[in-house]
């Protein structure tokens, strides 16, 4: 269906509205509902949904029974209905956005190739690609740090740069936000998110919910705008902009009651981590979370935000908060229009998407939290749900030295993906050793297990809240006023993820304080939080690895997985910003900060938290001062960028013009030799298998996003090309050249692969000389002698967050088919996105029952045929003795949609070879 056809509305919903002195159109839920019946206790956030299909009813990808199928959900309260969701936009981040426009300027290349104008390449959906991934604490502490790290950033990334840039100019629908501005969701959420979206259709406008996808699983920060959206991987990222559905399954939602109000020096850091602890508890994964209760009556949107930012945190796909007063209330204070004020309200009242007191929806389960019953928390030392009251600080880090507990399975350090690092090799015990003597700055002192030795101001999730930001000027305002400072040994770092952020703490007053308390702007990015907490100095890296110390990060953001903050960081705790202020004064976490002193005053008197801790009436009033100006100045540049952005020179051209010598960003091979009709499908016939693998196979593993060292084949590969290790960056920044990447598929260091005895990392057998080698080179070899590939797996295959990656890397090294037990539902979806097939083994059979070692070749029949969803085929399994075992598989080809992407060899080509019809 074209994007700009209307729907079939086969429920007549097509109504009016006047708002802000114009004429819009809309599909009414209300009417829909004269004939389906009651729809207001509809969750809000399935409300959303089902306008979506009332809108782009077509008769193929949304027809009546999906419709019908909403309804019905009421009654179930849940459904195994698979519906396509169209989201109005889409947003990225510049770790996974640059594979993205990489995959957009190759669609450009083969429509060139075709003879046809290659500018018919263009996102659809409006897409907003924010710079703010890249950017590390490389200096901190002093006024230069900002300019320094911006300087370091631009050098570091300049190739990068250069081709987002030439993408910013190249493409329709497609902006980019420079460096050194704001982190996605917080621009998300005071500017670009609009909370109702309006477009020009057949000599009408038509308002519509602000929906997105986005590239980074914290898009979900801007459900607390009422706007629905949520992160998913490249491939489907990439397909929405390009005007193609989104598969999902009408989700379970589950209704949390918020009544009552924080008490008095509760923020909302400690409401957001009692949320995340309560839903890891109740089990949400997969399910959408709605707010709802009387408890939103007075709760900002600032609020609202934190809360729906930690999403993936407690599992679920999104955290929605439905529109009221406090969203209008919001808009105003940042700057949005009268008339799109005017529009929102009008249309949320005319739709049923406007909160009313005392409505309940129907849910599939529910939980309630007075908020009253909050008390002052951080959250550690290693997942965001396991929630510490700050009373309990001390004894819980005394707990943890005793028992030397090791890190539990990191099953969250699958939502990796975004960016950052994890270290490999991480100690798997916190042990107890004696302090150690550590000379700064010509001052001698003694490094302590517990030393808090980054404290970062950072995140999105706190820094888009006025409230605790102010609160924490306030704490370092009374602090230089009674003679305190950090301590020595502790790296702090303010990075905001916005620039309003400065400018209220300057009008404030509470800047200078920060920055003589070492908390200087280090930069406007997700530094800390992704783990871009740049080298400790020296002398604190040489003490804590003297002593194998374990020691402490506090920082305000949303992520504490092991060894992701800085390798030698063991411990990682998160906190609100007035608590990371005050734990860089007391340099400790070994420390009751409800009754232990944070240090001595000018007189040498004992300085308590209590002491320095803003009153409700005072951050109220410091929150007083900040105003819609400041909003209006900064956004108003939003896409300038500084004069180091401006002045970088690209080629006007509408084909990017690649460069062999760029070790970044390289022309992938998936377009080559395109041809109009995809070629008819083969039956797999003789097929080796490249790795036997176990269960709970994730996409970390099947394609990592850290670092990576110089004898692997990436290694190898940049240092061929002139790169030496100090400069590789990780695999998340090379996303880009699918050299890098696809030598990096199935390289985790921890993967096992069953065809070699008790190897760990990304190796297998070379079946035809039986030598052990890197997957890659195995890869390699195979395609040389023109062998297809399969790879063999247990249970719940790819499981952990999108990566599209995972699936791009496993089609470029030759892999037909994955056979796995079972698969978590993205990477499935991702693989048929890259056209390879996943089968799954019926109930009873596996790799075990098979006897399967690896050295046996695979053939598949059924392929050639028609491509149809569920179908059953023929696998034949020859073993080295000449032997063969057949068995049924089942293809998880799951919609007719599917299909059609499979038999084209992937969704972008389908894309790209529709558009070729269609010119």
């Amino acid at each position: 269906m074209s994007n700009e056809s209307l729907s079939k509305d086969s429920l007549n919903t097509l109504s009016s509205l006047d708002a802000g002195g114009k004429t819009f159109h809309y599909y009414s839920l209300p009417k829909a509902a004269d004939t389906l019946g009651d729809l207001n206790r509809l969750p809000f956030s399935l409300k959303v949904l089902m306008e979506n299909l009332l809108r782009n009813e077509d008769g193929t990808t949304v027809d009546r029974s999906h419709i019908d199928a909403m309804v019905q959900w009421m009654k179930d309260r849940c459904s195994d209905t698979e519906i396509q969701f169209r989201p109005a936009r889409v947003l990225m981040q510049d770790f996974t956005g640059v594979p993205g426009v990489v995959d957009l300027a190759a669609m450009r290349e083969a429509v060139k190739a075709a003879g046809k104008d290659p500018a018919m390449i263009n996102p659809l959906s409006p897409v907003d690609l924010v710079i703010d991934h890249s950017v590390m604490v490389d200096n901190f502490g002093d006024a230069s740090a900002f300019k320094d790290n911006v300087t370091i950033e631009m050098e570091r990334n300049q190739e990068r740069y250069e081709f987002l840039r030439w993408g910013q100019q190249a493409f329709d629908n497609f902006r980019v936000v420079p460096p050194g501005t704001g982190i996605c969701h917080q621009v998300n959420l005071e500017y670009l998110g609009k909370t109702v979206w309006q477009k020009d259709q057949d000599g009408k406008t038509i308002a519509y919910p602000d929906t997105l996808v986005g590239t980074d699983s914290h898009t979900t920060m801007i459900n607390g705008l009422g706007i629905l959206g949520w992160g998913v991987g490249g491939i489907e990222a990439e397909a929405a902009m390009l005007g193609q559905p989104v598969s999902m399954l009408i989700p379970e939602v589950v209704g949390f009651k918020v009544t009552g109000k924080l008490r008095e020096g509760i923020t909302a850091t400690d409401l957001v981590l009692t949320v995340t602890e309560m839903l890891r508890k109740k089990g949400v994964v997969g399910k959408f979370v709605e707010f709802y209760g009387d408890g939103l009556k007075d709760m900002p949107v600032a609020d609202r935000a934190t809360i729906a930012n930690m999403a993936p945190e407690y599992g679920a796909t999104c955290g929605f908060f439905p529109v009221d007063e406090q969203t209008i209330k919001y808009m105003r204070l940042t700057g949005r229009e009268e008339e799109q004020l005017e529009l929102v309200e009008a249309y949320a009242k005319a739709q049923g998407l406007w909160r009313e007191p005392g409505h309940e929806p129907v849910y599939t389960d529910n939980l309630e939290l007075d908020m009253g019953e909050v008390e002052a928390s951080l959250a550690g030392p290693k997942r965001p749900q396991d929630r510490v009251a700050l009373k309990n600080m001390k004894s819980s880090f005394e707990l943890l030295m005793e028992t030397a507990e090791g890190p539990a399975e990191n099953r969250e350090a699958n939502l990796e993906s975004e960016g950052g690092q994890t270290a490999v090799g991480v100690d798997d015990s916190y042990k107890h050793h004696a302090s150690q003597p550590l000379e700064m700055n010509g001052e001698k002192s003694r490094l302590d297990p517990g030393a808090v030795v980054i404290a970062a101001i950072t995140s999105c999730t706190n820094t888009s809240n006025p409230s605790v930001m102010m609160a924490a000027g306030l704490i370092a305002q009374k602090a230089v006023q009674k003679g305190l400072s950090a301590k020595p040994w502790v790296k702090t770092s303010l990075a905001p993820g916005s620039k309003v952020v400065t400018d209220y703490l300057k009008v404030g007053g509470f800047q200078d304080d920060l920055d003589k308390l070492g908390f200087n702007l280090v930069g406007y990015g997700c530094t800390t939080c992704i783990g871009n907490s740049g080298p400790l100095p020296d002398a604190v890296e040489k003490a804590i690895s003297d002593g194998d110390l374990t020691v402490a990060s506090v920082l305000s953001g949303n992520r504490n997985f092991e060894g992701r903050v800085h390798p030698l960081v063991k411990t990682n705790w998160l906190a609100s910003p007035p608590l990371v202020v005050a734990y860089a004064l007391a340099g400790n976490v070994r420390l009751d900060l409800s009754k232990d002193p944070l240090g001595n005053d000018k007189d040498g008197n004992p300085v308590y938290l209590k002491d320095l801790w803003p009153s409700q009436q005072e951050i109220a009033e410091a929150v007083e001062k900040v105003k819609t100006d400041m909003f209006r100045k900064e956004y108003a540049e939003v896409f300038d960028g500084d004069a180091t952005w401006k002045s970088i020179k690209v080629p006007e051209s509408k084909v990017y013009e690649w460069s062999d010598k760029s070790t970044y960003i390289q022309h992938p091979p998936f377009f080559e030799g395109l041809k109009e009709e995809p070629d008819a499908i083969d039956d797999i016939k003789d097929a080796n298998i490249l790795a036997l693998l176990g269960d709970s196979v994730t996409t970390d593993h099947i394609s990592p996003a850290g670092s990576f060292k110089p004898d692997t084949p990436a290694g190898q590969y940049l240092q061929e090309h002139g790169v030496e290790p100090k400069d590789f960056n990780s695999y998340g920044s090379r996303r880009g050249n699918h050299e890098v990447m696809m030598r990096g598929t199935f390289a985790n260091v921890r993967i096992r692969n069953e065809m070699l005895d008790g190897v760990e990392g990304g190796y297998t057998k070379f079946v035809p000389t039986g030598e052990q080698m890197a997957i890659y080179d195995a890869a390699m070899k195979y395609q040389e002698k023109g062998t297809p590939l399969v790879v063999i797996a247990g249970k719940e295959y790819g499981t952990g967050s999108s990566r599209d990656w995972a699936a791009k890397g496993t089609r470029l090294l030759g892999v037909k088919a994955v056979v796995a037990e079972s698969y978590e539902r993205i990477h499935r979806s991702n693989l048929i996105g890259m056209g390879v097939m996943p089968l799954q083994f019926p109930e009873g059979t596996d790799r075990k029952s098979l006897k399967l070692t690896g050295e046996e070749t695979i053939s598949i029949e059924g392929l050639s045929g028609e491509i149809k969803p569920g179908q059953t085929l023929k696998m034949t399994v020859k073993y080295k003795d000449g032997s063969t075992e057949t068995c049924e598989l089942k293809s998880r080809i799951d919609t007719a949609n599917e299909a059609v992407y499979f038999k084209h060899g992937g969704i972008l080509h389908y894309v790209v070879r529709e558009m070729l019809r269609t010119a």
